[in-house]
């Protein structure tokens, strides 16, 4: 039997009822992790995430848990704690994005994408911060996107866009002021294949693919498999870093 990469280890991954927090999820626990299932009101789609891994032989619990707001953040906390004592990873995964031109969008919008994007991973890392200092090891994970990284054809919806790029900081700047115990790392994903691909025009799919050196979408596999490298041992003297899994699309 192959090694697995984090046998042993607990991690929260927020957002995980589907998508690509649905397959770091799984990944994490066919690697050995225990899985905090996070979702704020797809408890169905949750708890289907976590009978799939417990089925397979790992360990899941899903917790409702609303990103933005700090006392829900707390209690997300405090429940992994009197679950499994612990908490040696975490995923800043939930997300929203609002697909309206910058003109055409109001206040809360850009309120409810600051707030769970940005302010979400900011109140999430905080309050797991003293745990994993207290433990003497930790490693956050955010799911940034290529959409912070100022490429033009990757910057249409305004709000996104800027939470994403504060999120890089947010990177940066916590893995400078949490190290030498916790790492703090953000992947940035390109153009991945989910449902919110699925409703793109045909036109503006080609172009996007027109532009990957690899010439394929991206799989929520792909950024999983990438999450656990990041989580991993292997990623050991890794932080601060903003990890790009975009086929080479806006390349660096």
């Amino acid at each position: 039997m192959a090694a697995r990469h984090l046998d042993g280890r607990i991690a929260i991954v927020t957002g995980a009822s589907r998508g690509i927090g649905r397959a770091i999820a799984e990944r994490f626990a066919a690697e050995g992790a225990s899985v905090v299932v996070n979702y704020v009101a797809g408890s169905k789609a949750a708890n289907a995430v976590v009978a799939g891994i417990t089925s397979g032989g790992g360990t899941a619990v899903a917790i409702q848990a609303d990103v933005s707001k700090r006392v829900s953040v707390d209690e997300l906390i405090a429940a992994t704690l009197a679950r499994f004592g612990r908490i040696d990873i975490l995923v800043n995964n939930a997300g929203v994005m609002i697909t309206k031109p910058v003109l055409e969008t109001s206040e809360d919008d850009w309120d409810l994408t600051i707030d769970i994007n940005l302010k979400g991973a900011y109140l999430c890392s905080k309050a797991v911060a003293p745990v994993m200092i207290r433990q003497g090891a930790g490693t956050i994970i955010n799911m940034s996107s290529n959409s912070g990284l100022y490429h033009p054809s990757a910057m249409k919806w305004t709000e996104y866009v800027v939470s994403k790029a504060g999120l890089n900081g947010l990177t940066k700047a916590m893995a400078l002021a949490l190290g030498p115990q916790i790492r703090i790392n953000a992947i940035c994903p390109g153009w991945i294949r989910t449902d919110m691909v699925e409703a793109i025009d045909p036109e503006v799919q080609q172009r996007i693919l027109d532009e990957t050196a690899l010439h394929r979408w991206g799989t929520p596999g792909d950024i999983a498999a990438s999450a656990v490298f990041l989580a991993s041992d292997e990623a050991s003297f890794i932080t601060g870093e903003l990890l790009i899994v975009a086929g080479g699309r806006g390349m660096h």
